[in-house]
């Protein structure tokens, strides 16, 4: 591509190209459109009758440009150092009826597709980030999954309501996370507020909780690099990696624990429901071969447990090469998948979560299986009959993992396309990097600075995975977000 043109034209050209040959559609329909047109007001409050929780201290807390809010959460200390904690999830299906042109587009794209350039959301912006999302200051229609969190983290009991809820403060990840770390002071509202100051530091004690507990039942913790294209005007100038941190955590343990709520009240209630599973590994004997390649040794049968002992090992002894290790065992695990629950059956369960009752419910401006998931959990609050038979679920679910298999490579794409732009320009500079890939399909190397990865297409004999060395930069291809290097010194 030229040199001065506009990377971010060119890599929403990238992308849409990436979206149709993949199957998803990058514009919404004409009916779409016009029925969107039509939609004036955000979805009523729920009637009397219903609970009106606006003048709780309700936050969100996202990215930093994050617009299409979908949850919220306030805490409340009870007595022997239990917490209950609400989760309000906005209520899409208000206003996106099933069978509207504005589902149709949702339920065939299924979610939303983040890319440098654009995104592509599952629903009109008017309603994403505006009329079904949780934003500030306004009153909206939820379902709030309440829990009471005990000192020890287990949840001694939960519930699922419809209600009125306020969003008191948008917040971001990382200003919330330096807060919570000590590193600075708490951001915007919450630190004008002492009553949302503290907010978030009972909930982020509940989430360490939660978290705490979940690592000693075997959940996996993991972390790969997936760098994020930062531009100046319409130039891609860096690479940033977005590192965890305690407000990323609290929102991911609170959703993870919303999710399993809403599984066990739809078996609860006898509704066949959506489960997201991650089955136990079928390649175990590869991990297992992993773990002996790093001198360890994992038990013959999947052992999340087990698993996550070597894994914590091995980040604190080799932190440089972690994010590469994580990288292949999630491999090895394989791809989570939806798939339906009848009642009465027995669930796969989220082998990296360990957690046997999980589904998705918390983002259903951005995920189709929460929009269906929030249409059950209605229907069971109202005593009606669920919208959906096991039956209906079954092509829904194979569809839904099938489509976000697809997004997932549109954004890989449109990312490694994003790093060829960003050194297309650097044409023998030198770097340093680490071996991340070495076999006869060819060897790879990541570099640290900026954190990007290519192939090695000289030099590459009798490195191994984790050999330190340096690399020069020879080639780019953005089309295709090729990168070649050869070895130097």
């Amino acid at each position: 591509m030229p040199a001065g043109g506009s990377h971010r034209s060119d890599l929403k050209e990238i992308a849409r190209r990436a979206m149709v040959e993949r199957g998803l559609w990058p514009d919404f329909s004409r009916d779409a459109l016009a029925e969107l047109d039509r939609m004036r007001d955000p979805a009523p409050a729920p009637s009397a009758g219903l609970a009106d929780l606006r003048k709780l201290p309700w936050v969100s807390i996202d990215n930093d440009d994050s617009r299409d809010l979908d949850q919220l959460s306030c805490s409340e200390e009870l007595p022997k150092g239990a917490v209950r904690i609400r989760v309000a999830v906005a209520d899409v299906d208000a206003l996106v009826k099933d069978g509207s042109a504005v589902d149709a587009h949702a339920r065939h794209n299924t979610t939303s597709v983040y890319t440098a350039p654009t995104i592509f959301p599952m629903l009109p912006e008017k309603l994403s980030t505006n009329l079904t999302s949780l934003n500030e200051d306004t009153d909206r229609s939820a379902v709030v999954v309440d829990m009471v969190v005990e000192s020890d983290g287990e949840i001694s009991s939960s519930g699922v309501a419809r209600a009125a809820v306020r969003n008191q403060a948008k917040l971001a990840y990382d200003a919330v996370g330096a807060a919570l770390e000590g590193k600075a002071a708490m951001p915007g509202r919450a630190g004008a507020s002492s009553e949302l100051a503290q907010q978030l530091r009972i909930q982020d004690a509940v989430a360490q909780k939660l978290r705490a507990l979940r690592y000693e039942r075997g959940a996996l913790e993991l972390e790969t690099i997936e760098p994020r294209a930062l531009f100046d005007g319409d130039r891609v100038v860096d690479l940033k990696v977005e590192r965890k941190n305690r407000a990323r955590e609290l929102i991911e343990d609170f959703m993870i624990a919303a999710n399993g709520i809403t599984a066990r009240f739809l078996a609860d209630k006898g509704i066949a429901s959506l489960r997201r599973v991650v089955r136990s590994p079928e390649r175990w004997q590869k991990i297992v071969k992993v773990a002996a390649e790093n001198g360890e040794s994992l038990p013959p049968e999947p052992d999340s447990k087990a698993l996550e002992g070597f894994l914590s090992r091995r980040r604190k002894a080799d932190p440089l090469r972690f994010p590469d290790l994580s990288l292949v065992i999630i491999k090895l695990m394989g791809a989570g998948e939806y798939v339906v629950e009848r009642p009465g059956q027995t669930a796969a369960g989220h082998f990296g979560l360990a957690v046997r009752d999980y589904t998705h419910s918390t983002a259903p401006n951005r995920r189709y299986p929460d929009l269906l998931t929030q249409r059950l959990l209605k229907a069971a609050l109202a005593g009606g009959k669920p919208p959906y038979s096991a039956a209906d679920l079954e092509p829904l679910a194979l569809h839904c993992t099938e489509m976000e298999d697809a997004a997932d490579k549109v954004e890989r794409q449109v990312r490694k396309s994003a790093a060829a732009l960003l050194l297309e320009n650097r044409l023998g500079q030198r770097y340093d990097g680490v071996v991340t890939g070495a076999s006869e399909k060819g060897t790879w190397v990541r570099v640290f600075a900026p954190p990007v990865e290519g192939k090695l297409v000289q030099g590459w004999e009798g490195l191994e995975v984790g050999d330190r060395l340096r690399v020069k930069l020879i080639g780019t291809d953005v089309e295709r977000g090729f990168i070649d290097f050869v070895r130097s010194g």
